[in-house]
């Protein structure tokens, strides 16, 4: 890729960002500037004004309670403190709190060099849009150069194996299914086993976002773990929870759940372009510490970016 190439690009993602990211910074951050007219000094009734806001924009309650007591030290030591200076203060807060949970740490879609197959086990509940973020991401991985295999371990609901050979066929990598029924642990030690075969470089492993209950979705994602792991001995390297952060604080109630179900290391938000709730971002890396690594801005493959914590808050307060 050329330099003016690269910069478009960069220039573009930007934009999508900032065009996704516009609902909750209208309905949200806005609110902000109007809370503290004709305000000279950060007070306790411009801190009040502000904690409604920031729980109101699904940050929670939890962490809004901690960006107040820290803007409330930084006032403490700096008598002089304006509340021109509240939203800089606000910005470095949040990135600060979200640097403390590694979201926002990778800047590309590039993998481990000793991780191969590097293999992303990816759950979620149906509707968040998770068979269509195994399909961006296998996407993104392609147009930077990785071999790319899909597993349609999702084998409970009739149309997800469809819609995985869809987004397979349109972004142009293999995958390996069994159909509707199959027994999903085999799919995926199938797929780990093709993989390494093929000398591909990274696997996503589509999972049922919904059994008949937790004990049977706990069951059936330890037994897809302990299968990828009779081929590579630290499989799955990572497992990938899709959240529809226009759901707000259900998204965080699902995190809860995925989290006591399995050993969740990582964090897709889709939806973000659809919402103003984008502050379960900042709540949810908070609560659960567990990096936030994709953010999803749009319908095109590119708008799934790897979550970039500086620009995300930039955009916020832009």
């Amino acid at each position: 890729m050329g330099l003016f190439s690269f910069f478009k690009k960069d220039k573009d993602a930007k934009e999508d960002l900032n065009k996704g990211l516009e609902k909750t910074r209208t309905s949200v951050f806005d609110r902000i500037s109007k809370a503290i007219i004709g305000k000279s000094t950060v007070d306790d009734e411009v801190l009040d004004n502000l904690e409604e806001i920031l729980v109101t924009s699904d940050v929670g309650v939890d962490t809004t309670l901690k960006i107040i007591d820290r803007i409330q030290k930084r006032v403490a030591r700096d008598k002089y403190l304006g509340t021109s200076e509240l939203n800089r203060i606000l910005k470095e807060e949040i990135a600060s709190l979200l640097q403390e949970n590694n979201s926002g740490d990778g800047s590309t879609f590039e993998l481990p060099e000793d991780k191969k197959p590097y293999v992303i086990m990816v759950v979620g509940v149906n509707g968040v849009g998770k068979t269509t973020t195994i399909g961006k991401l296998a996407y993104n991985f392609k147009m930077a150069g990785k071999k790319v295999m899909l597993g349609a371990s999702d084998t409970f609901r009739a149309a997800a194996v469809d819609q995985l050979k869809i987004w397979a066929d349109r972004v142009g990598v293999p995958i390996v299914s069994q159909g509707m029924g199959a027994d999903p642990a085999s799919v995926a030690f199938d797929t780990v086993k093709s993989a390494v075969a093929q000398d591909i470089d990274v696997v996503l492993i589509d999972t049922a976002g919904r059994l008949h209950n937790k004990i049977g979705l706990m069951n059936e994602l330890s037994k897809i773990k302990k299968v990828c792991q009779k081929v590579i001995p630290d499989a799955p390297h990572e497992v990938l929870l899709v959240l529809d952060a226009s759901t707000g604080q259900n998204a965080i109630e699902q995190a809860r759940q995925f989290i006591a179900a399995t050993e969740v290391n990582a964090l897709a938000l889709t939806k973000l372009d659809g919402t103003a709730k984008g502050g379960v971002v900042i709540g949810i890396s908070d609560q659960f510490k567990i990096p936030v690594k994709y953010i999803g801005v749009g319908e095109k493959m590119e708008n799934l970016q790897i979550f970039d914590r500086n620009e995300f808050v930039d955009s916020l307060f832009k």
